[in-house]
């Protein structure tokens, strides 16, 4: 099995107070965990790249524990995740995919069990390229207000033979939600969509 070496971590925490209503008290907290990777496939086609999945585990692990402590120290807080890769140019989109389970499961278990699928995206691109990373309630995809995504990117990553693989968590709705829909009160948490 390969292993997971790290070039480079990068820690975003935004805070949000508004987007042109009222200030609210609290702010939206939204906070994205980036690694930059050496793809141990980059350069040739690899039939068996599915065992990878398992190097990167401890890496989803310290992503997802970091970004809990970056909100606080408490998981409950967090009411979206979202996570996504960019591939070097040297790579295919279907090593990104290699970071949907440990990505995923990562922050699922960090979070004491969420009950929704982890939105996710990936792409091929060079240094500098931008990924907006979907995000969705932990515990019911459908919860309209939840609806979000985050910009993430590093100007020098990811590089031909890297992938920049990505989390995001946030603390809740989008800061003037009111587009109506399922709401985050009435979730019956029976499978992690309503």
């Amino acid at each position: 099995m390969p292993d997971v070496q790290v070039r480079k971590n990068l820690f975003i925490l935004e805070e949000v107070f508004h987007e042109g209503g009222p200030v609210s008290q609290k702010p939206l907290k939204r906070v994205a965990a980036i690694a930059v990777i050496r793809n141990p496939y980059a350069g040739a086609y690899v039939e068996n790249i599915e065992s990878f999945m398992n190097d990167l585990k401890p890496l989803g692990l310290a992503m997802a524990r970091h970004m809990v402590d970056a909100l606080g120290g408490d998981p409950k807080v967090v009411e979206g995740y979202g996570k996504g890769a960019i591939i070097g140019s040297a790579g295919e989109i279907e090593h990104g995919a290699l970071w949907h389970a440990p990505g995923g499961y990562a922050m699922r278990e960090v979070l004491g069990g969420a009950k929704a699928i982890v939105p996710s995206t990936k792409k091929v691109g060079g240094p500098g390229t931008r990924l907006d990373v979907p995000i969705t309630h932990i515990n019911a995809s459908y919860v309209r207000s939840h609806f979000d995504a985050m910009e993430v990117g590093i100007t020098d990553a990811p590089r031909a033979d890297e992938m920049l693989l990505a989390l995001v968590m946030t603390t809740g709705a989008r800061i003037h939600a009111r587009s109506g829909g399922l709401k985050a009160s009435e979730i019956k948490g029976e499978d992690g969509l309503r």
